[in-house]
């Protein structure tokens, strides 16, 4: 525990101080990333992103390691607000920089992150559905005429 990588260069002091924070908040619990991963509902690598500043971390899963570690109350939501900050300020790839850390906004959930709607169906021709709809009605009108004439 303490043996980090160290932080990448020209990180936002957001950023840094956000992510410096949760380290010591890991390494207080004397968890491993493994067993804060089973603690939680984040994985390992998952956690090595968040803990080495190459992802930021969902609010949810910072709010997980505060609860894994003890905090609530105003103790918690400081992590909350400094994790508010540092996502304001993470790095985020762009055309000048496309060599980004990542791609999605954690704070946006999936379907808010899709680049274009997926393609409609293809409209199905009305004249085959006109066909299917009397082929239906035709077989209803001959069971009806074969139980009216079966059952008197």
């Amino acid at each position: 525990m303490g043996a980090w990588q160290p932080l990448p260069d020209g990180l936002p002091s957001e950023v840094r101080h956000f992510v410096e924070q949760l380290r010591q908040l890991k390494d207080g619990t004397g968890l491993s990333l493994a067993a804060l991963g089973a603690r939680t509902a984040y994985s390992k690598s998952s956690w090595q992103r968040y803990l080495n500043a190459v992802q930021p971390p969902p609010r949810q899963a910072v709010a997980a390691l505060c609860r894994v570690a003890g905090l609530a109350g105003a103790d918690a939501e400081r992590h909350i607000v400094r994790w508010e900050l540092a996502v304001e300020a993470w790095p985020r790839p762009t055309p000048a920089n496309p060599a980004g850390e990542y791609v999605d906004d954690p704070t946006l959930p999936w379907w808010d992150r899709l680049e274009e709607p997926p393609p409609a169906p293809a409209p199905r021709p009305v004249g085959r559905l006109l066909l299917y709809a009397v082929l239906i009605l035709l077989a209803l009108l001959l069971t009806a005429v074969g139980g009216a004439v079966a059952f008197g």
